[in-house]
C-alpha cells in the first residue's frame, strides 16, 4: 500500500524550483521560442527592420506653468493701433522702469519725452539734444537716469522723473556705446561710455559736474566696445567688442569679473562670437538677471545665456540663407507670395547698412519667459522654455521693426498679486488689476514709431498721426515764412523723362490729398532721378519709388494716407493713379494705365490723367522689360507743376 501511494500523481507534483529551472533551460531567443535548430538559425539570419516589442514612449512636449497669464500680459492686437512721427527718421524707443515715461529718439539728434498713461502716452517734452546723429542711449535700471551719446562728441544726462537735462559731458573722443553701470537705488550713479577709436571704457559721475571719467578701463579689450549692458542682480556688466570677445567685470573696485559668475570662460560658450566671426549689436538682461539675450551681425543669430554660466541656452537662425530656405521649402511661420517675399528681402539685406546695425534689438518681456525680436515677418514672440513661437505683432503691416521697448502696465490699483491670483477666475481682481500693455517699434527707413496696444478696433486711415509737419515743409517755413506750410496743390504736372515729356492735368478737387502728396514730392524733388520700376504692356507704367524695386517711397507726411475715392472712372486709359499695398496704403508711387482697368475701380486712387505726351507713355509700356522691370533704366530727369 506504500508503495502504491508513494506512484500516485500527488507523489510526482514538481516544486516552484523545478518549473523555474526548467523553464530557464527551453529555447528562447530574443524574446521569441523557437520550435527547432533550423528556426533559430533563420532568425538570426533576418534583416531589415523590426517591429518593436513595446509602444515607444510619447515625448512629453514642456509646457509653461501659467502660459496663458503671460501672454494675457502682452498686448492683444497684432496690428499697431496708433504711429507718431519725428522730423527725421527715428532711431530708439526707450521705456523706462518704475517711472513709465517713453523716451524716443531720431538721427537728427531730437530726443522726446512721453508720460505712459491708460490707453496711449502724452508728449511731454522735446529737446535737441545733438547736432547730428544720436550714436546710442541707454536708462538705468531704477528709471531715473537717461543718457543720449551723439556723433558730435557729446554725452548728455537727463533726470527721466522731472524730464530736464541735467549735465553735458564734452568729449575728446566720439563715443560708441553708454551705460548705467550702478545699482538700483545707488546714491552715486554710475555712466560708462566706450571710445568709437580705442578699446578703452570711462567711467563718468553721472550726476554731472565733473568732466574727467572717475576711472578709465584700458586692458580688456582689444577692439572697440561695441555694446553694453548691466546686470543689477549681480552688480556685473557684459560687454562686447568688435572683435567678438564678450567680457564681465564689476564698475566698482578691482573692475574685475565677479566671483558669483563662472570660474574659467573657457567653460562658457562666449567665444561663439569669436567663432562665428560676428560682433553683438545688442545684450539685454532679462529682468531677474538670469539670462541675457543677444542679436549679432553678421550671422543674424539671436542667442540666449544663462548669465552665471554663461552658457548658451537657445540659438535662433534669422539669416537670409535660412529665411530663403524656409520660404522655398515651404516651412516658414508664413508663407508669403513671391513677390511679396521678394519686396520684404530686399528691405531684410538694407538693415545690415551702418545707419542701422546698431539699433537693431531683442528684448524681454518682464516674466523673463518670452523674447521679442523684429523678423522678416514681423515682431516674433518665442517661449524659450517651450522654443515655440507664440505671436507675431505687425505680419501685416508694411512695416520691418527695429527697436523694440515694451510696457506690460502696471495694475491701477497697486498691491500684491501672485501669478496664481492672476490666473484666477476672480472678476473682481481681474477688475482692479486690468493692465495695459503696449509694444513700442521703430521701422527701417520710418520717421515714426509704432504702438500696438489691446485696441482691437482700428481704423487705417486715422491711426497715424501727424504731429510733426513734414521735414521739407518746416525747412522751407524759415525761409518763406507762414505761406510756405499750406497745402502745395496745382493742376497740371509735366513729366520730363529719358523718353520725353508726359503732360498731366491733375484733380485736386477729386483726390486733393493724393494731389498734394504728389505735389509736394515733385517740388521737392523726391521723384527726380527715380525711374519707371515696373512696366505691363497693354496695362500701365509705374514709378515714384526713390528705391527702384518697389519696395521704397513714402508720403510727405511720413507714412501712408488713405484712399480717395470719387466720380472718376478707369473706363479709359492714361488715368494716373497711386500705387498701393492694401486699402488706404498709399505712399509716393502712382502709375499710369495704357489700357481700361475697370477691375481696379474702388482699389486705386485716381488723381490725374495723362493728356499730352501719349507716344511716351506707349514707348515706355513698349520697352524690352525682365520680370516687369525695363533692362534699361527710364528715368523721370524732373518734374514741372503749375
Amino acid at each position: 500500500m506504500d508503495e502504491d501511494r508513494s506512484t500516485t500523481p500527488a507523489s510526482h507534483k514538481r516544486t516552484r524550483s523545478e518549473v523555474e529551472g526548467e523553464a530557464s533551460h527551453s529555447p528562447v531567443k530574443n524574446g521569441k521560442s523557437h520550435q527547432n535548430e533550423d528556426d533559430d538559425t533563420s532568425s538570426g539570419d533576418d534583416m531589415g527592420p523590426q517591429l518593436p516589442s513595446e509602444a515607444p514612449k510619447k515625448k512629453k512636449r514642456r509646457k509653461l506653468p501659467f502660459e496663458k497669464s503671460y501672454l494675457a500680459s502682452l498686448p492683444s492686437s497684432t496690428r499697431y493701433s496708433k504711429s507718431l512721427m519725428h522730423k527725421e527718421q527715428t532711431s530708439f524707443v526707450t521705456m523706462t522702469p518704475f517711472t513709465d515715461f517713453l523716451i524716443t529718439s531720431s538721427v537728427d539728434g531730437v530726443v522726446k519725452f512721453w508720460k505712459k498713461v491708460m490707453d496711449g502716452i502724452e508728449f511731454v517734452k522735446e529737446f535737441r539734444a545733438h547736432v547730428g546723429e544720436i550714436r546710442c542711449v541707454a536708462v538705468s535700471t531704477d528709471g531715473r537716469s537717461f543718457a543720449s551719446a551723439g556723433q558730435d562728441k557729446t554725452v548728455k544726462l537727463f533726470d527721466v522723473i522731472t524730464f530736464d537735462l541735467l549735465f553735458m559731458l564734452n568729449l575728446e573722443y566720439t563715443p560708441r556705446a553708454v551705460c548705467w553701470v550702478h545699482k538700483r537705488g545707488a546714491s552715486m550713479p554710475l555712466l560708462a561710455v566706450s571710445d568709437d577709436a580705442h578699446p578703452s571704457i570711462n567711467i563718468y559721475d553721472g550726476q554731472g559736474g565733473n568732466q574727467e571719467p572717475l576711472h578709465r578701463i584700458t586692458g580688456m579689450h582689444r577692439n572697440s566696445v561695441a555694446v553694453m549692458a548691466y546686470n543689477d542682480a549681480y552688480d556685473c556688466v557684459v560687454s562686447a567688442d568688435e572683435g567678438g570677445m564678450l567680457e564681465y567685470w564689476r564698475p566698482s573696485g578691482s573692475y574685475e569679473k565677479p566671483e558669483s559668475v563662472f570660474q574659467y570662460k573657457s567653460s562658457t560658450n562666449l567665444f561663439e562670437f569669436k567663432k562665428s566671426k560676428s560682433v553683438p549689436m545688442s545684450i539685454t538682461i532679462s529682468p531677474s538677471g538670469s539670462q541675457f539675450a543677444t542679436y549679432s551681425l553678421p550671422d543674424r543669430k539671436i542667442r540666449v545665456f544663462d548669465f552665471s554660466s554663461g552658457k548658451l541656452y537657445r540659438t535662433y537662425d534669422e539669416s537670409l540663407d535660412t529665411i530663403s530656405e524656409m520660404q522655398q521649402a515651404g516651412t516658414a511661420l508664413q508663407k508669403l507670395d513671391e513677390l511679396e517675399f521678394g519686396r520684404r528681402l530686399a528691405i531684410e539685406r538694407e538693415i545690415e547698412a551702418p545707419s542701422t546695425r546698431n539699433k537693431i534689438n531683442v528684448i524681454f518681456d518682464e516674466s523673463g519667459h518670452f523674447i521679442l525680436y523684429g523678423s522678416i515677418l514681423g515682431i516674433k514672440v518665442i517661449n524659450t522654455f517651450t522654443n515655440r513661437v507664440v505671436k507675431v505683432f505687425g505680419k501685416d503691416e508694411n512695416i520691418r521693426s527695429i527697436n523694440l521697448c515694451l510696457y506690460q502696465g502696471q495694475p491701477e490699483k497697486k498691491g500684491v498679486v501672485t501669478i496664481s491670483m492672476a490666473a484666477s477666475a476672480n472678476p473682481l481682481l481681474q477688475e482692479a488689476e486690468t493692465r495695459d500693455p503696449m509694444l513700442v517699434s521703430t521701422a527701417a527707413g520710418k520717421v515714426r514709431f509704432y504702438l500696438f496696444t489691446n485696441q482691437e478696433e482700428i481704423s487705417k486711415s486715422e491711426r497715424d498721426i501727424q504731429n510733426e509737419k513734414p521735414r521739407h515743409l518746416t525747412s522751407k517755413a524759415g525761409q518763406a515764412g507762414p505761406s510756405s506750410i499750406l497745402k502745395q496743390t496745382g493742376t497740371s504736372a509735366i513729366l520730363h523723362t529719358t523718353y520725353g515729356d508726359i503732360h498731366i492735368r491733375l484733380y485736386p478737387d477729386a483726390a486733393p490729398k493724393a494731389v498734394e502728396n504728389f505735389i509736394t514730392h515733385a517740388r521737392n524733388g523726391y521723384y527726380n532721378n527715380t525711374i519707371f520700376h515696373r512696366v505691363i504692356r497693354k496695362f500701365m507704367i509705374q514709378g515714384g519709388d526713390p528705391l527702384g524695386d518697389g519696395t521704397g517711397g513714402e508720403s510727405i507726411w511720413g507714412g501712408e494716407f488713405e484712399d480717395e475715392f470719387s466720380s472718376l472712372k478707369l473706363d479709359k486709359p492714361y488715368m494716373v493713379c497711386m500705387a498701393n499695398a492694401g486699402p488706404n496704403s498709399n505712399a509716393s508711387q502712382y502709375f499710369i494705365t495704357t489700357e481700361k482697368a475697370p477691375w481696379l475701380q474702388g482699389k486705386h486712387t485716381i488723381f490725374g490723367r495723362a493728356i499730352g505726351g501719349l507716344d511716351v507713355v506707349h514707348k515706355i509700356e513698349n520697352t524690352k522689360v525682365y520680370k516687369e522691370r525695363p533692362e534699361e533704366d527710364i528715368k523721370i530727369v524732373n518734374i514741372d507743376v503749375s
